[in-house]
């Protein structure tokens, strides 16, 4: 822990040389999930050539060690630095819910920095609650939740959101869900198209908004330049829910969440398994929410 401490002291134009070094070596020498990141690179773009998916897989390991040395270096960022580099284009649509007393969920991905977002909009007057899978390991366990809860942002364990909010419904903030993870249980998922794959989504996240009746906003995070970023919220549920049909608030997610891969490709999570489950491993799959 101290030496994570020590290395977020450092200036970001130290941490992003140690992050060219950290690209050279994921990329050149431990070749990290490589060929990982090629196979989901080449399903999910078949129109790109083979030198445009190795240029994107490039862009993904520099975003990635960008990742790294920026999350670390959170927790001794001034509040003045981080509003400065992470600026919201309509933060007005949320805050207009938070005042009127109202929470959000919010559907994030990971694209680009999602992990300066939930103190970045506490900032910017909008608490948050990050919506988080706990990891394995205790000691980063306990380091990223040291770091999530920079500026009072709250981090919260998956298995304990219900308790949380039936604590803080009267507490108007916003829900943050990293809503592209893989499913625990492939059979109970939302299965969808997306990116020429068949995909299974998390359901939770529609049916907390339509049990709560919640607002639900799509967070799209736009890389300016190193180190800055802008983020802009999509309205893409709004309750009451009776006449839109189950799974439209995920196909709208999965439809921007698609449009921003698309045009930021590089900017996305490419390391990760994203399509280890098939419907035919599961005879009895649901394809619906249910």
């Amino acid at each position: 822990m101290i030496v994570f401490r020590l290395l977020s002291r450092l200036p970001l134009t130290v941490l992003y040389g140690l992050s060219d070094f950290l690209y050279f070596l994921l990329l050149y020498v431990v070749r990290y999930r490589k060929r990982v990141v090629l196979e989901n690179l080449r399903l999910s773009f078949p129109e790109k050539s083979p030198a445009e998916i190795k240029s994107i897989a490039r862009g993904f390991y520099r975003n990635l060690t960008d990742l790294i040395v920026e999350t670390i270096k959170m927790p001794a960022l001034s509040a003045d630095e981080l509003r400065k580099r992470v600026q919201f284009t309509n933060a007005e649509i949320v805050k207009q819910q938070l005042q009127a007393g109202q929470a959000v969920v919010g559907m994030a991905s990971h694209s680009s920095n999602w992990e300066w977002i939930p103190s970045s909009s506490v900032l910017h007057g909008m608490p948050a609650d990050s919506i988080y899978k706990p990891l394995n390991n205790p000691f980063f366990e306990k380091l990223m939740r040291e770091i999530r809860s920079t500026f009072g942002a709250v981090p919260v364990p998956m298995h304990t959101l219900p308790r949380r909010m039936a604590a803080q419904k009267d507490s108007p903030r916003i829900i943050a869900l990293v809503a592209d993870q893989v499913p625990d249980v492939p059979e109970q998922a939302f299965w969808t198209d997306f990116l020429h794959h068949d995909t299974p989504f998390y359901p939770g996240t529609e049916r907390l908004a339509r049990s709560r009746q919640l607002p639900v906003f799509y967070t799209h995070i736009n890389r300016i330049r190193r180190g800055y970023y802008q983020v802009t919220f999509t309205a893409i549920g709004q309750p009451p829910y009776t006449d839109l049909p189950e799974g439209a608030i995920l196909e709208r997610y999965r439809d921007l969440l698609e449009e921003t891969i698309r045009a930021y490709p590089s900017d996305w999570l490419w390391s990760h398994k994203r399509w280890k489950h098939w419907r035919g491993k599961y005879p009895k799959i649901a394809t619906k929410l249910t």
